[in-house]
């Protein structure tokens, strides 16, 4: 079966067809500041980023039609359980409206639907960012005005699982893992019985990471928040975007931040374990939400790919499991995957929003 799978991000749109499980063509095309700077709201983009999709399947003499389903990365829809969804109207809508917030993978839902119309077959997501899975008593904040959101990396954390279960040679609905996705935002999560049963929000708690700030100290934030120099907008990018990384050495690239402490830089080596040691700490709080029955530890995303951040993680949690490093991660075979197994009924495809 031929699947077309797209994933818009903030400044890339990438396209793969599978055969199967196999990848036989991907393509990252990147977008300039300058030529995003154009559209004034994201969903402007909309026809720039479809016109895209449909010049890669020209360039291959391919059409809509010629594909089983499509498959879009799944945004900040309402709360729903982890699974694969079928695109209908009400997803739709709650993408366009930004139901959760303005993010690139709301375009996802709505570019496979379009594609998928041009072909008559159906489009699905996989996973979105607003997978809930959460147990009760993890919602709770410190205030009834808020609750506890359960917003994660799920597509890479579910995939992730999997992989996981097949290295301990276990079955998912009998592990439990803390896994912890290390990319521009870090998502900590425990497991359970292949759930996400809790999360840190990694748009507003948890540990630093190379762009945001993760959880701040509250009385001093909210004295800068009411401090008069900065807008409602630059506090926004200042915890999502300019925050981590970005914000105590100017960057957001691992491996720039390891040369430097390879030539020396002490305050780049402080920082760079600092976030190590906010990731430790996260961990070893998600391992108390399973009671400390945790079958391994698994680090997953881009910067597992740091030995160096990956030995400082492991020095201090490799007490509570033996600790698993499966290092990036594959969104565009996690979609893939995830409709295949609807296609070959395996799965049953869910209708959003679910219960």
């Amino acid at each position: 079966m031929k699947i077309l799978v797209i994933n818009p991000g903030s400044t890339s749109t990438k396209v793969a067809i599978f055969e199967d499980e196999e990848q036989v063509e991907s393509k990252t095309i990147r977008h300039s500041p300058e030529e995003l700077s154009k559209f004034k709201t994201l969903w402007e983009q909309f026809d720039f980023r479809l016109n895209i999709v449909l010049e890669f399947l020209k360039e291959r003499n391919l059409k809509p039609s010629d594909f089983s389903a499509v498959a879009g990365i799944g945004g900040l829809l309402k709360p729903v359980k982890g699974g694969t969804y079928k695109v209908n109207e009400e997803m739709l809508n709650d993408a366009r409206n930004n139901f959760q917030g303005e993010h690139p993978s709301n375009l996802g839902c709505a570019l496979a639907y379009e594609i998928a119309k041009l072909g008559g077959i159906d489009a699905y997501i996989v996973d979105p960012v607003s997978v809930d899975e959460f147990e009760p008593l993890a919602r709770y904040s410190g205030h009834p005005l808020i609750q506890r959101r359960s917003l994660s990396h799920a597509l890479n954390i579910h995939a992730t699982a999997r992989v996981a279960c097949q290295k301990l040679g276990k079955k998912l609905e009998d592990s439990n893992f803390v896994i912890a996705h290390l990319g521009g935002g870090i998502s900590v999560c425990p497991v359970k019985a292949g759930k996400i049963i809790d999360a840190n929000d990694a748009s507003s708690d948890g540990p630093f990471s190379p762009e945001r700030t993760g959880g701040l100290p509250l009385q001093p934030f909210i004295t800068l928040c009411f401090s008069g120099k900065f807008t409602e907008s630059e506090i926004r990018k200042m915890v999502m975007g300019k925050g981590g990384l970005v914000a105590y050495l100017g960057t957001n690239d691992a491996e720039e931040v390891e040369k430097r402490i390879e030539n020396g830089d002490i305050y780049a080596k402080e920082v760079y374990e600092a976030m190590a040691y906010q990731i430790a700490k996260e961990i070893g709080a998600m391992a108390t939400v399973l009671r400390g029955n945790v079958d391994a530890i698994v680090l997953t995303g881009g910067l597992a790919n740091s030995k160096m951040l990956v030995n400082w993680v492991s020095e201090r949690v490799s007490f509570i499991a033996p600790v698993i490093v499966i290092p990036g991660e594959d969104e565009m075979k996690a979609l893939a995957l995830g409709v295949l197994r609807v296609l070959r009924g395996e799965e049953k495809a869910k209708e959003y929003p679910g219960d």
